[in-house]
C-alpha cells in the first residue's frame, strides 16, 4: 500500500497566508438598490420600513435608511471576476484536489446606506490539517472584508475550504 502525501500545504499557501488581495469596489449603493433588494428578500411579505421609508428610518436610532444585513453591492456587476477554482471531477482529482464548501459564517459591523460605497478585500488568513474518513484533509480559512468610504468595516465572511 503507498502512503500519500505528508502535507496538502503548498508553499503558495504559506506565500499567499494573511497577503490581502487588491480591494474590489463597488458603484455607490442607491436608495432604490436597497429597497429593491428589500422587497426580493421578504416577498411576499411587506418589508421593514427601515428599508425603504426615508421619513419613519429618520425617527429610528439609525437617523435614516439602512440596507439589509444580507444586501451585496456587487451583486450586479457588468463584468464578472474570474472566481478561480478546480475543474477536474471528484473521480479524476489527484489528492489534495477534491474539495468542498465547508461553510462560512458572517460578521456584521456597522450598516450599508444609500451612497456607501464598499471595497471587498480578501485574504487566506489560516489553515489545520488532519486525517479523516477520506485520507489527509485540509480545512482553509479564508476571510473577506467590507469596509466602507470613511474606513468603517461593515462586513466580514470567514468561509472554509476542505480539500482531502
Amino acid at each position: 500500500m503507498t502512503s500519500g502525501p505528508t502535507t496538502l500545504v503548498t508553499q503558495e499557501m504559506q506565500d499567499r497566508k494573511n497577503a490581502w488581495s487588491p480591494g474590489r469596489v463597488s458603484p455607490p449603493i442607491a436608495l432604490s438598490d436597497i429597497r429593491k433588494w428589500a422587497i426580493a428578500v421578504y416577498w411576499p411579505e411587506t418589508p421593514p420600513r427601515l428599508f425603504w421609508d426615508e421619513e419613519y428610518a429618520k425617527t429610528t436610532r439609525f437617523g435614516g435608511i439602512i440596507a439589509p444585513q444580507d444586501f451585496n453591492p456587487f451583486a450586479w456587476p457588468v463584468e464578472r471576476p474570474n472566481m478561480g477554482g478546480f475543474n477536474a471531477s471528484a473521480t479524476a482529482a489527484r489528492v489534495g484536489e477534491r474539495g468542498m464548501n465547508g461553510g462560512q459564517t458572517d460578521v456584521y459591523h456597522v450598516p450599508m446606506r444609500p451612497g456607501d460605497v464598499i471595497t471587498s478585500s480578501s485574504a487566506l488568513v489560516d489553515w489545520n490539517e488532519r486525517q479523516g474518513r477520506l485520507g489527509l484533509t485540509l480545512f482553509t480559512y479564508t476571510e473577506n472584508r467590507w469596509t466602507n468610504q470613511r474606513g468603517e468595516l461593515v462586513k466580514t465572511r470567514t468561509s472554509v475550504g476542505i480539500r482531502y
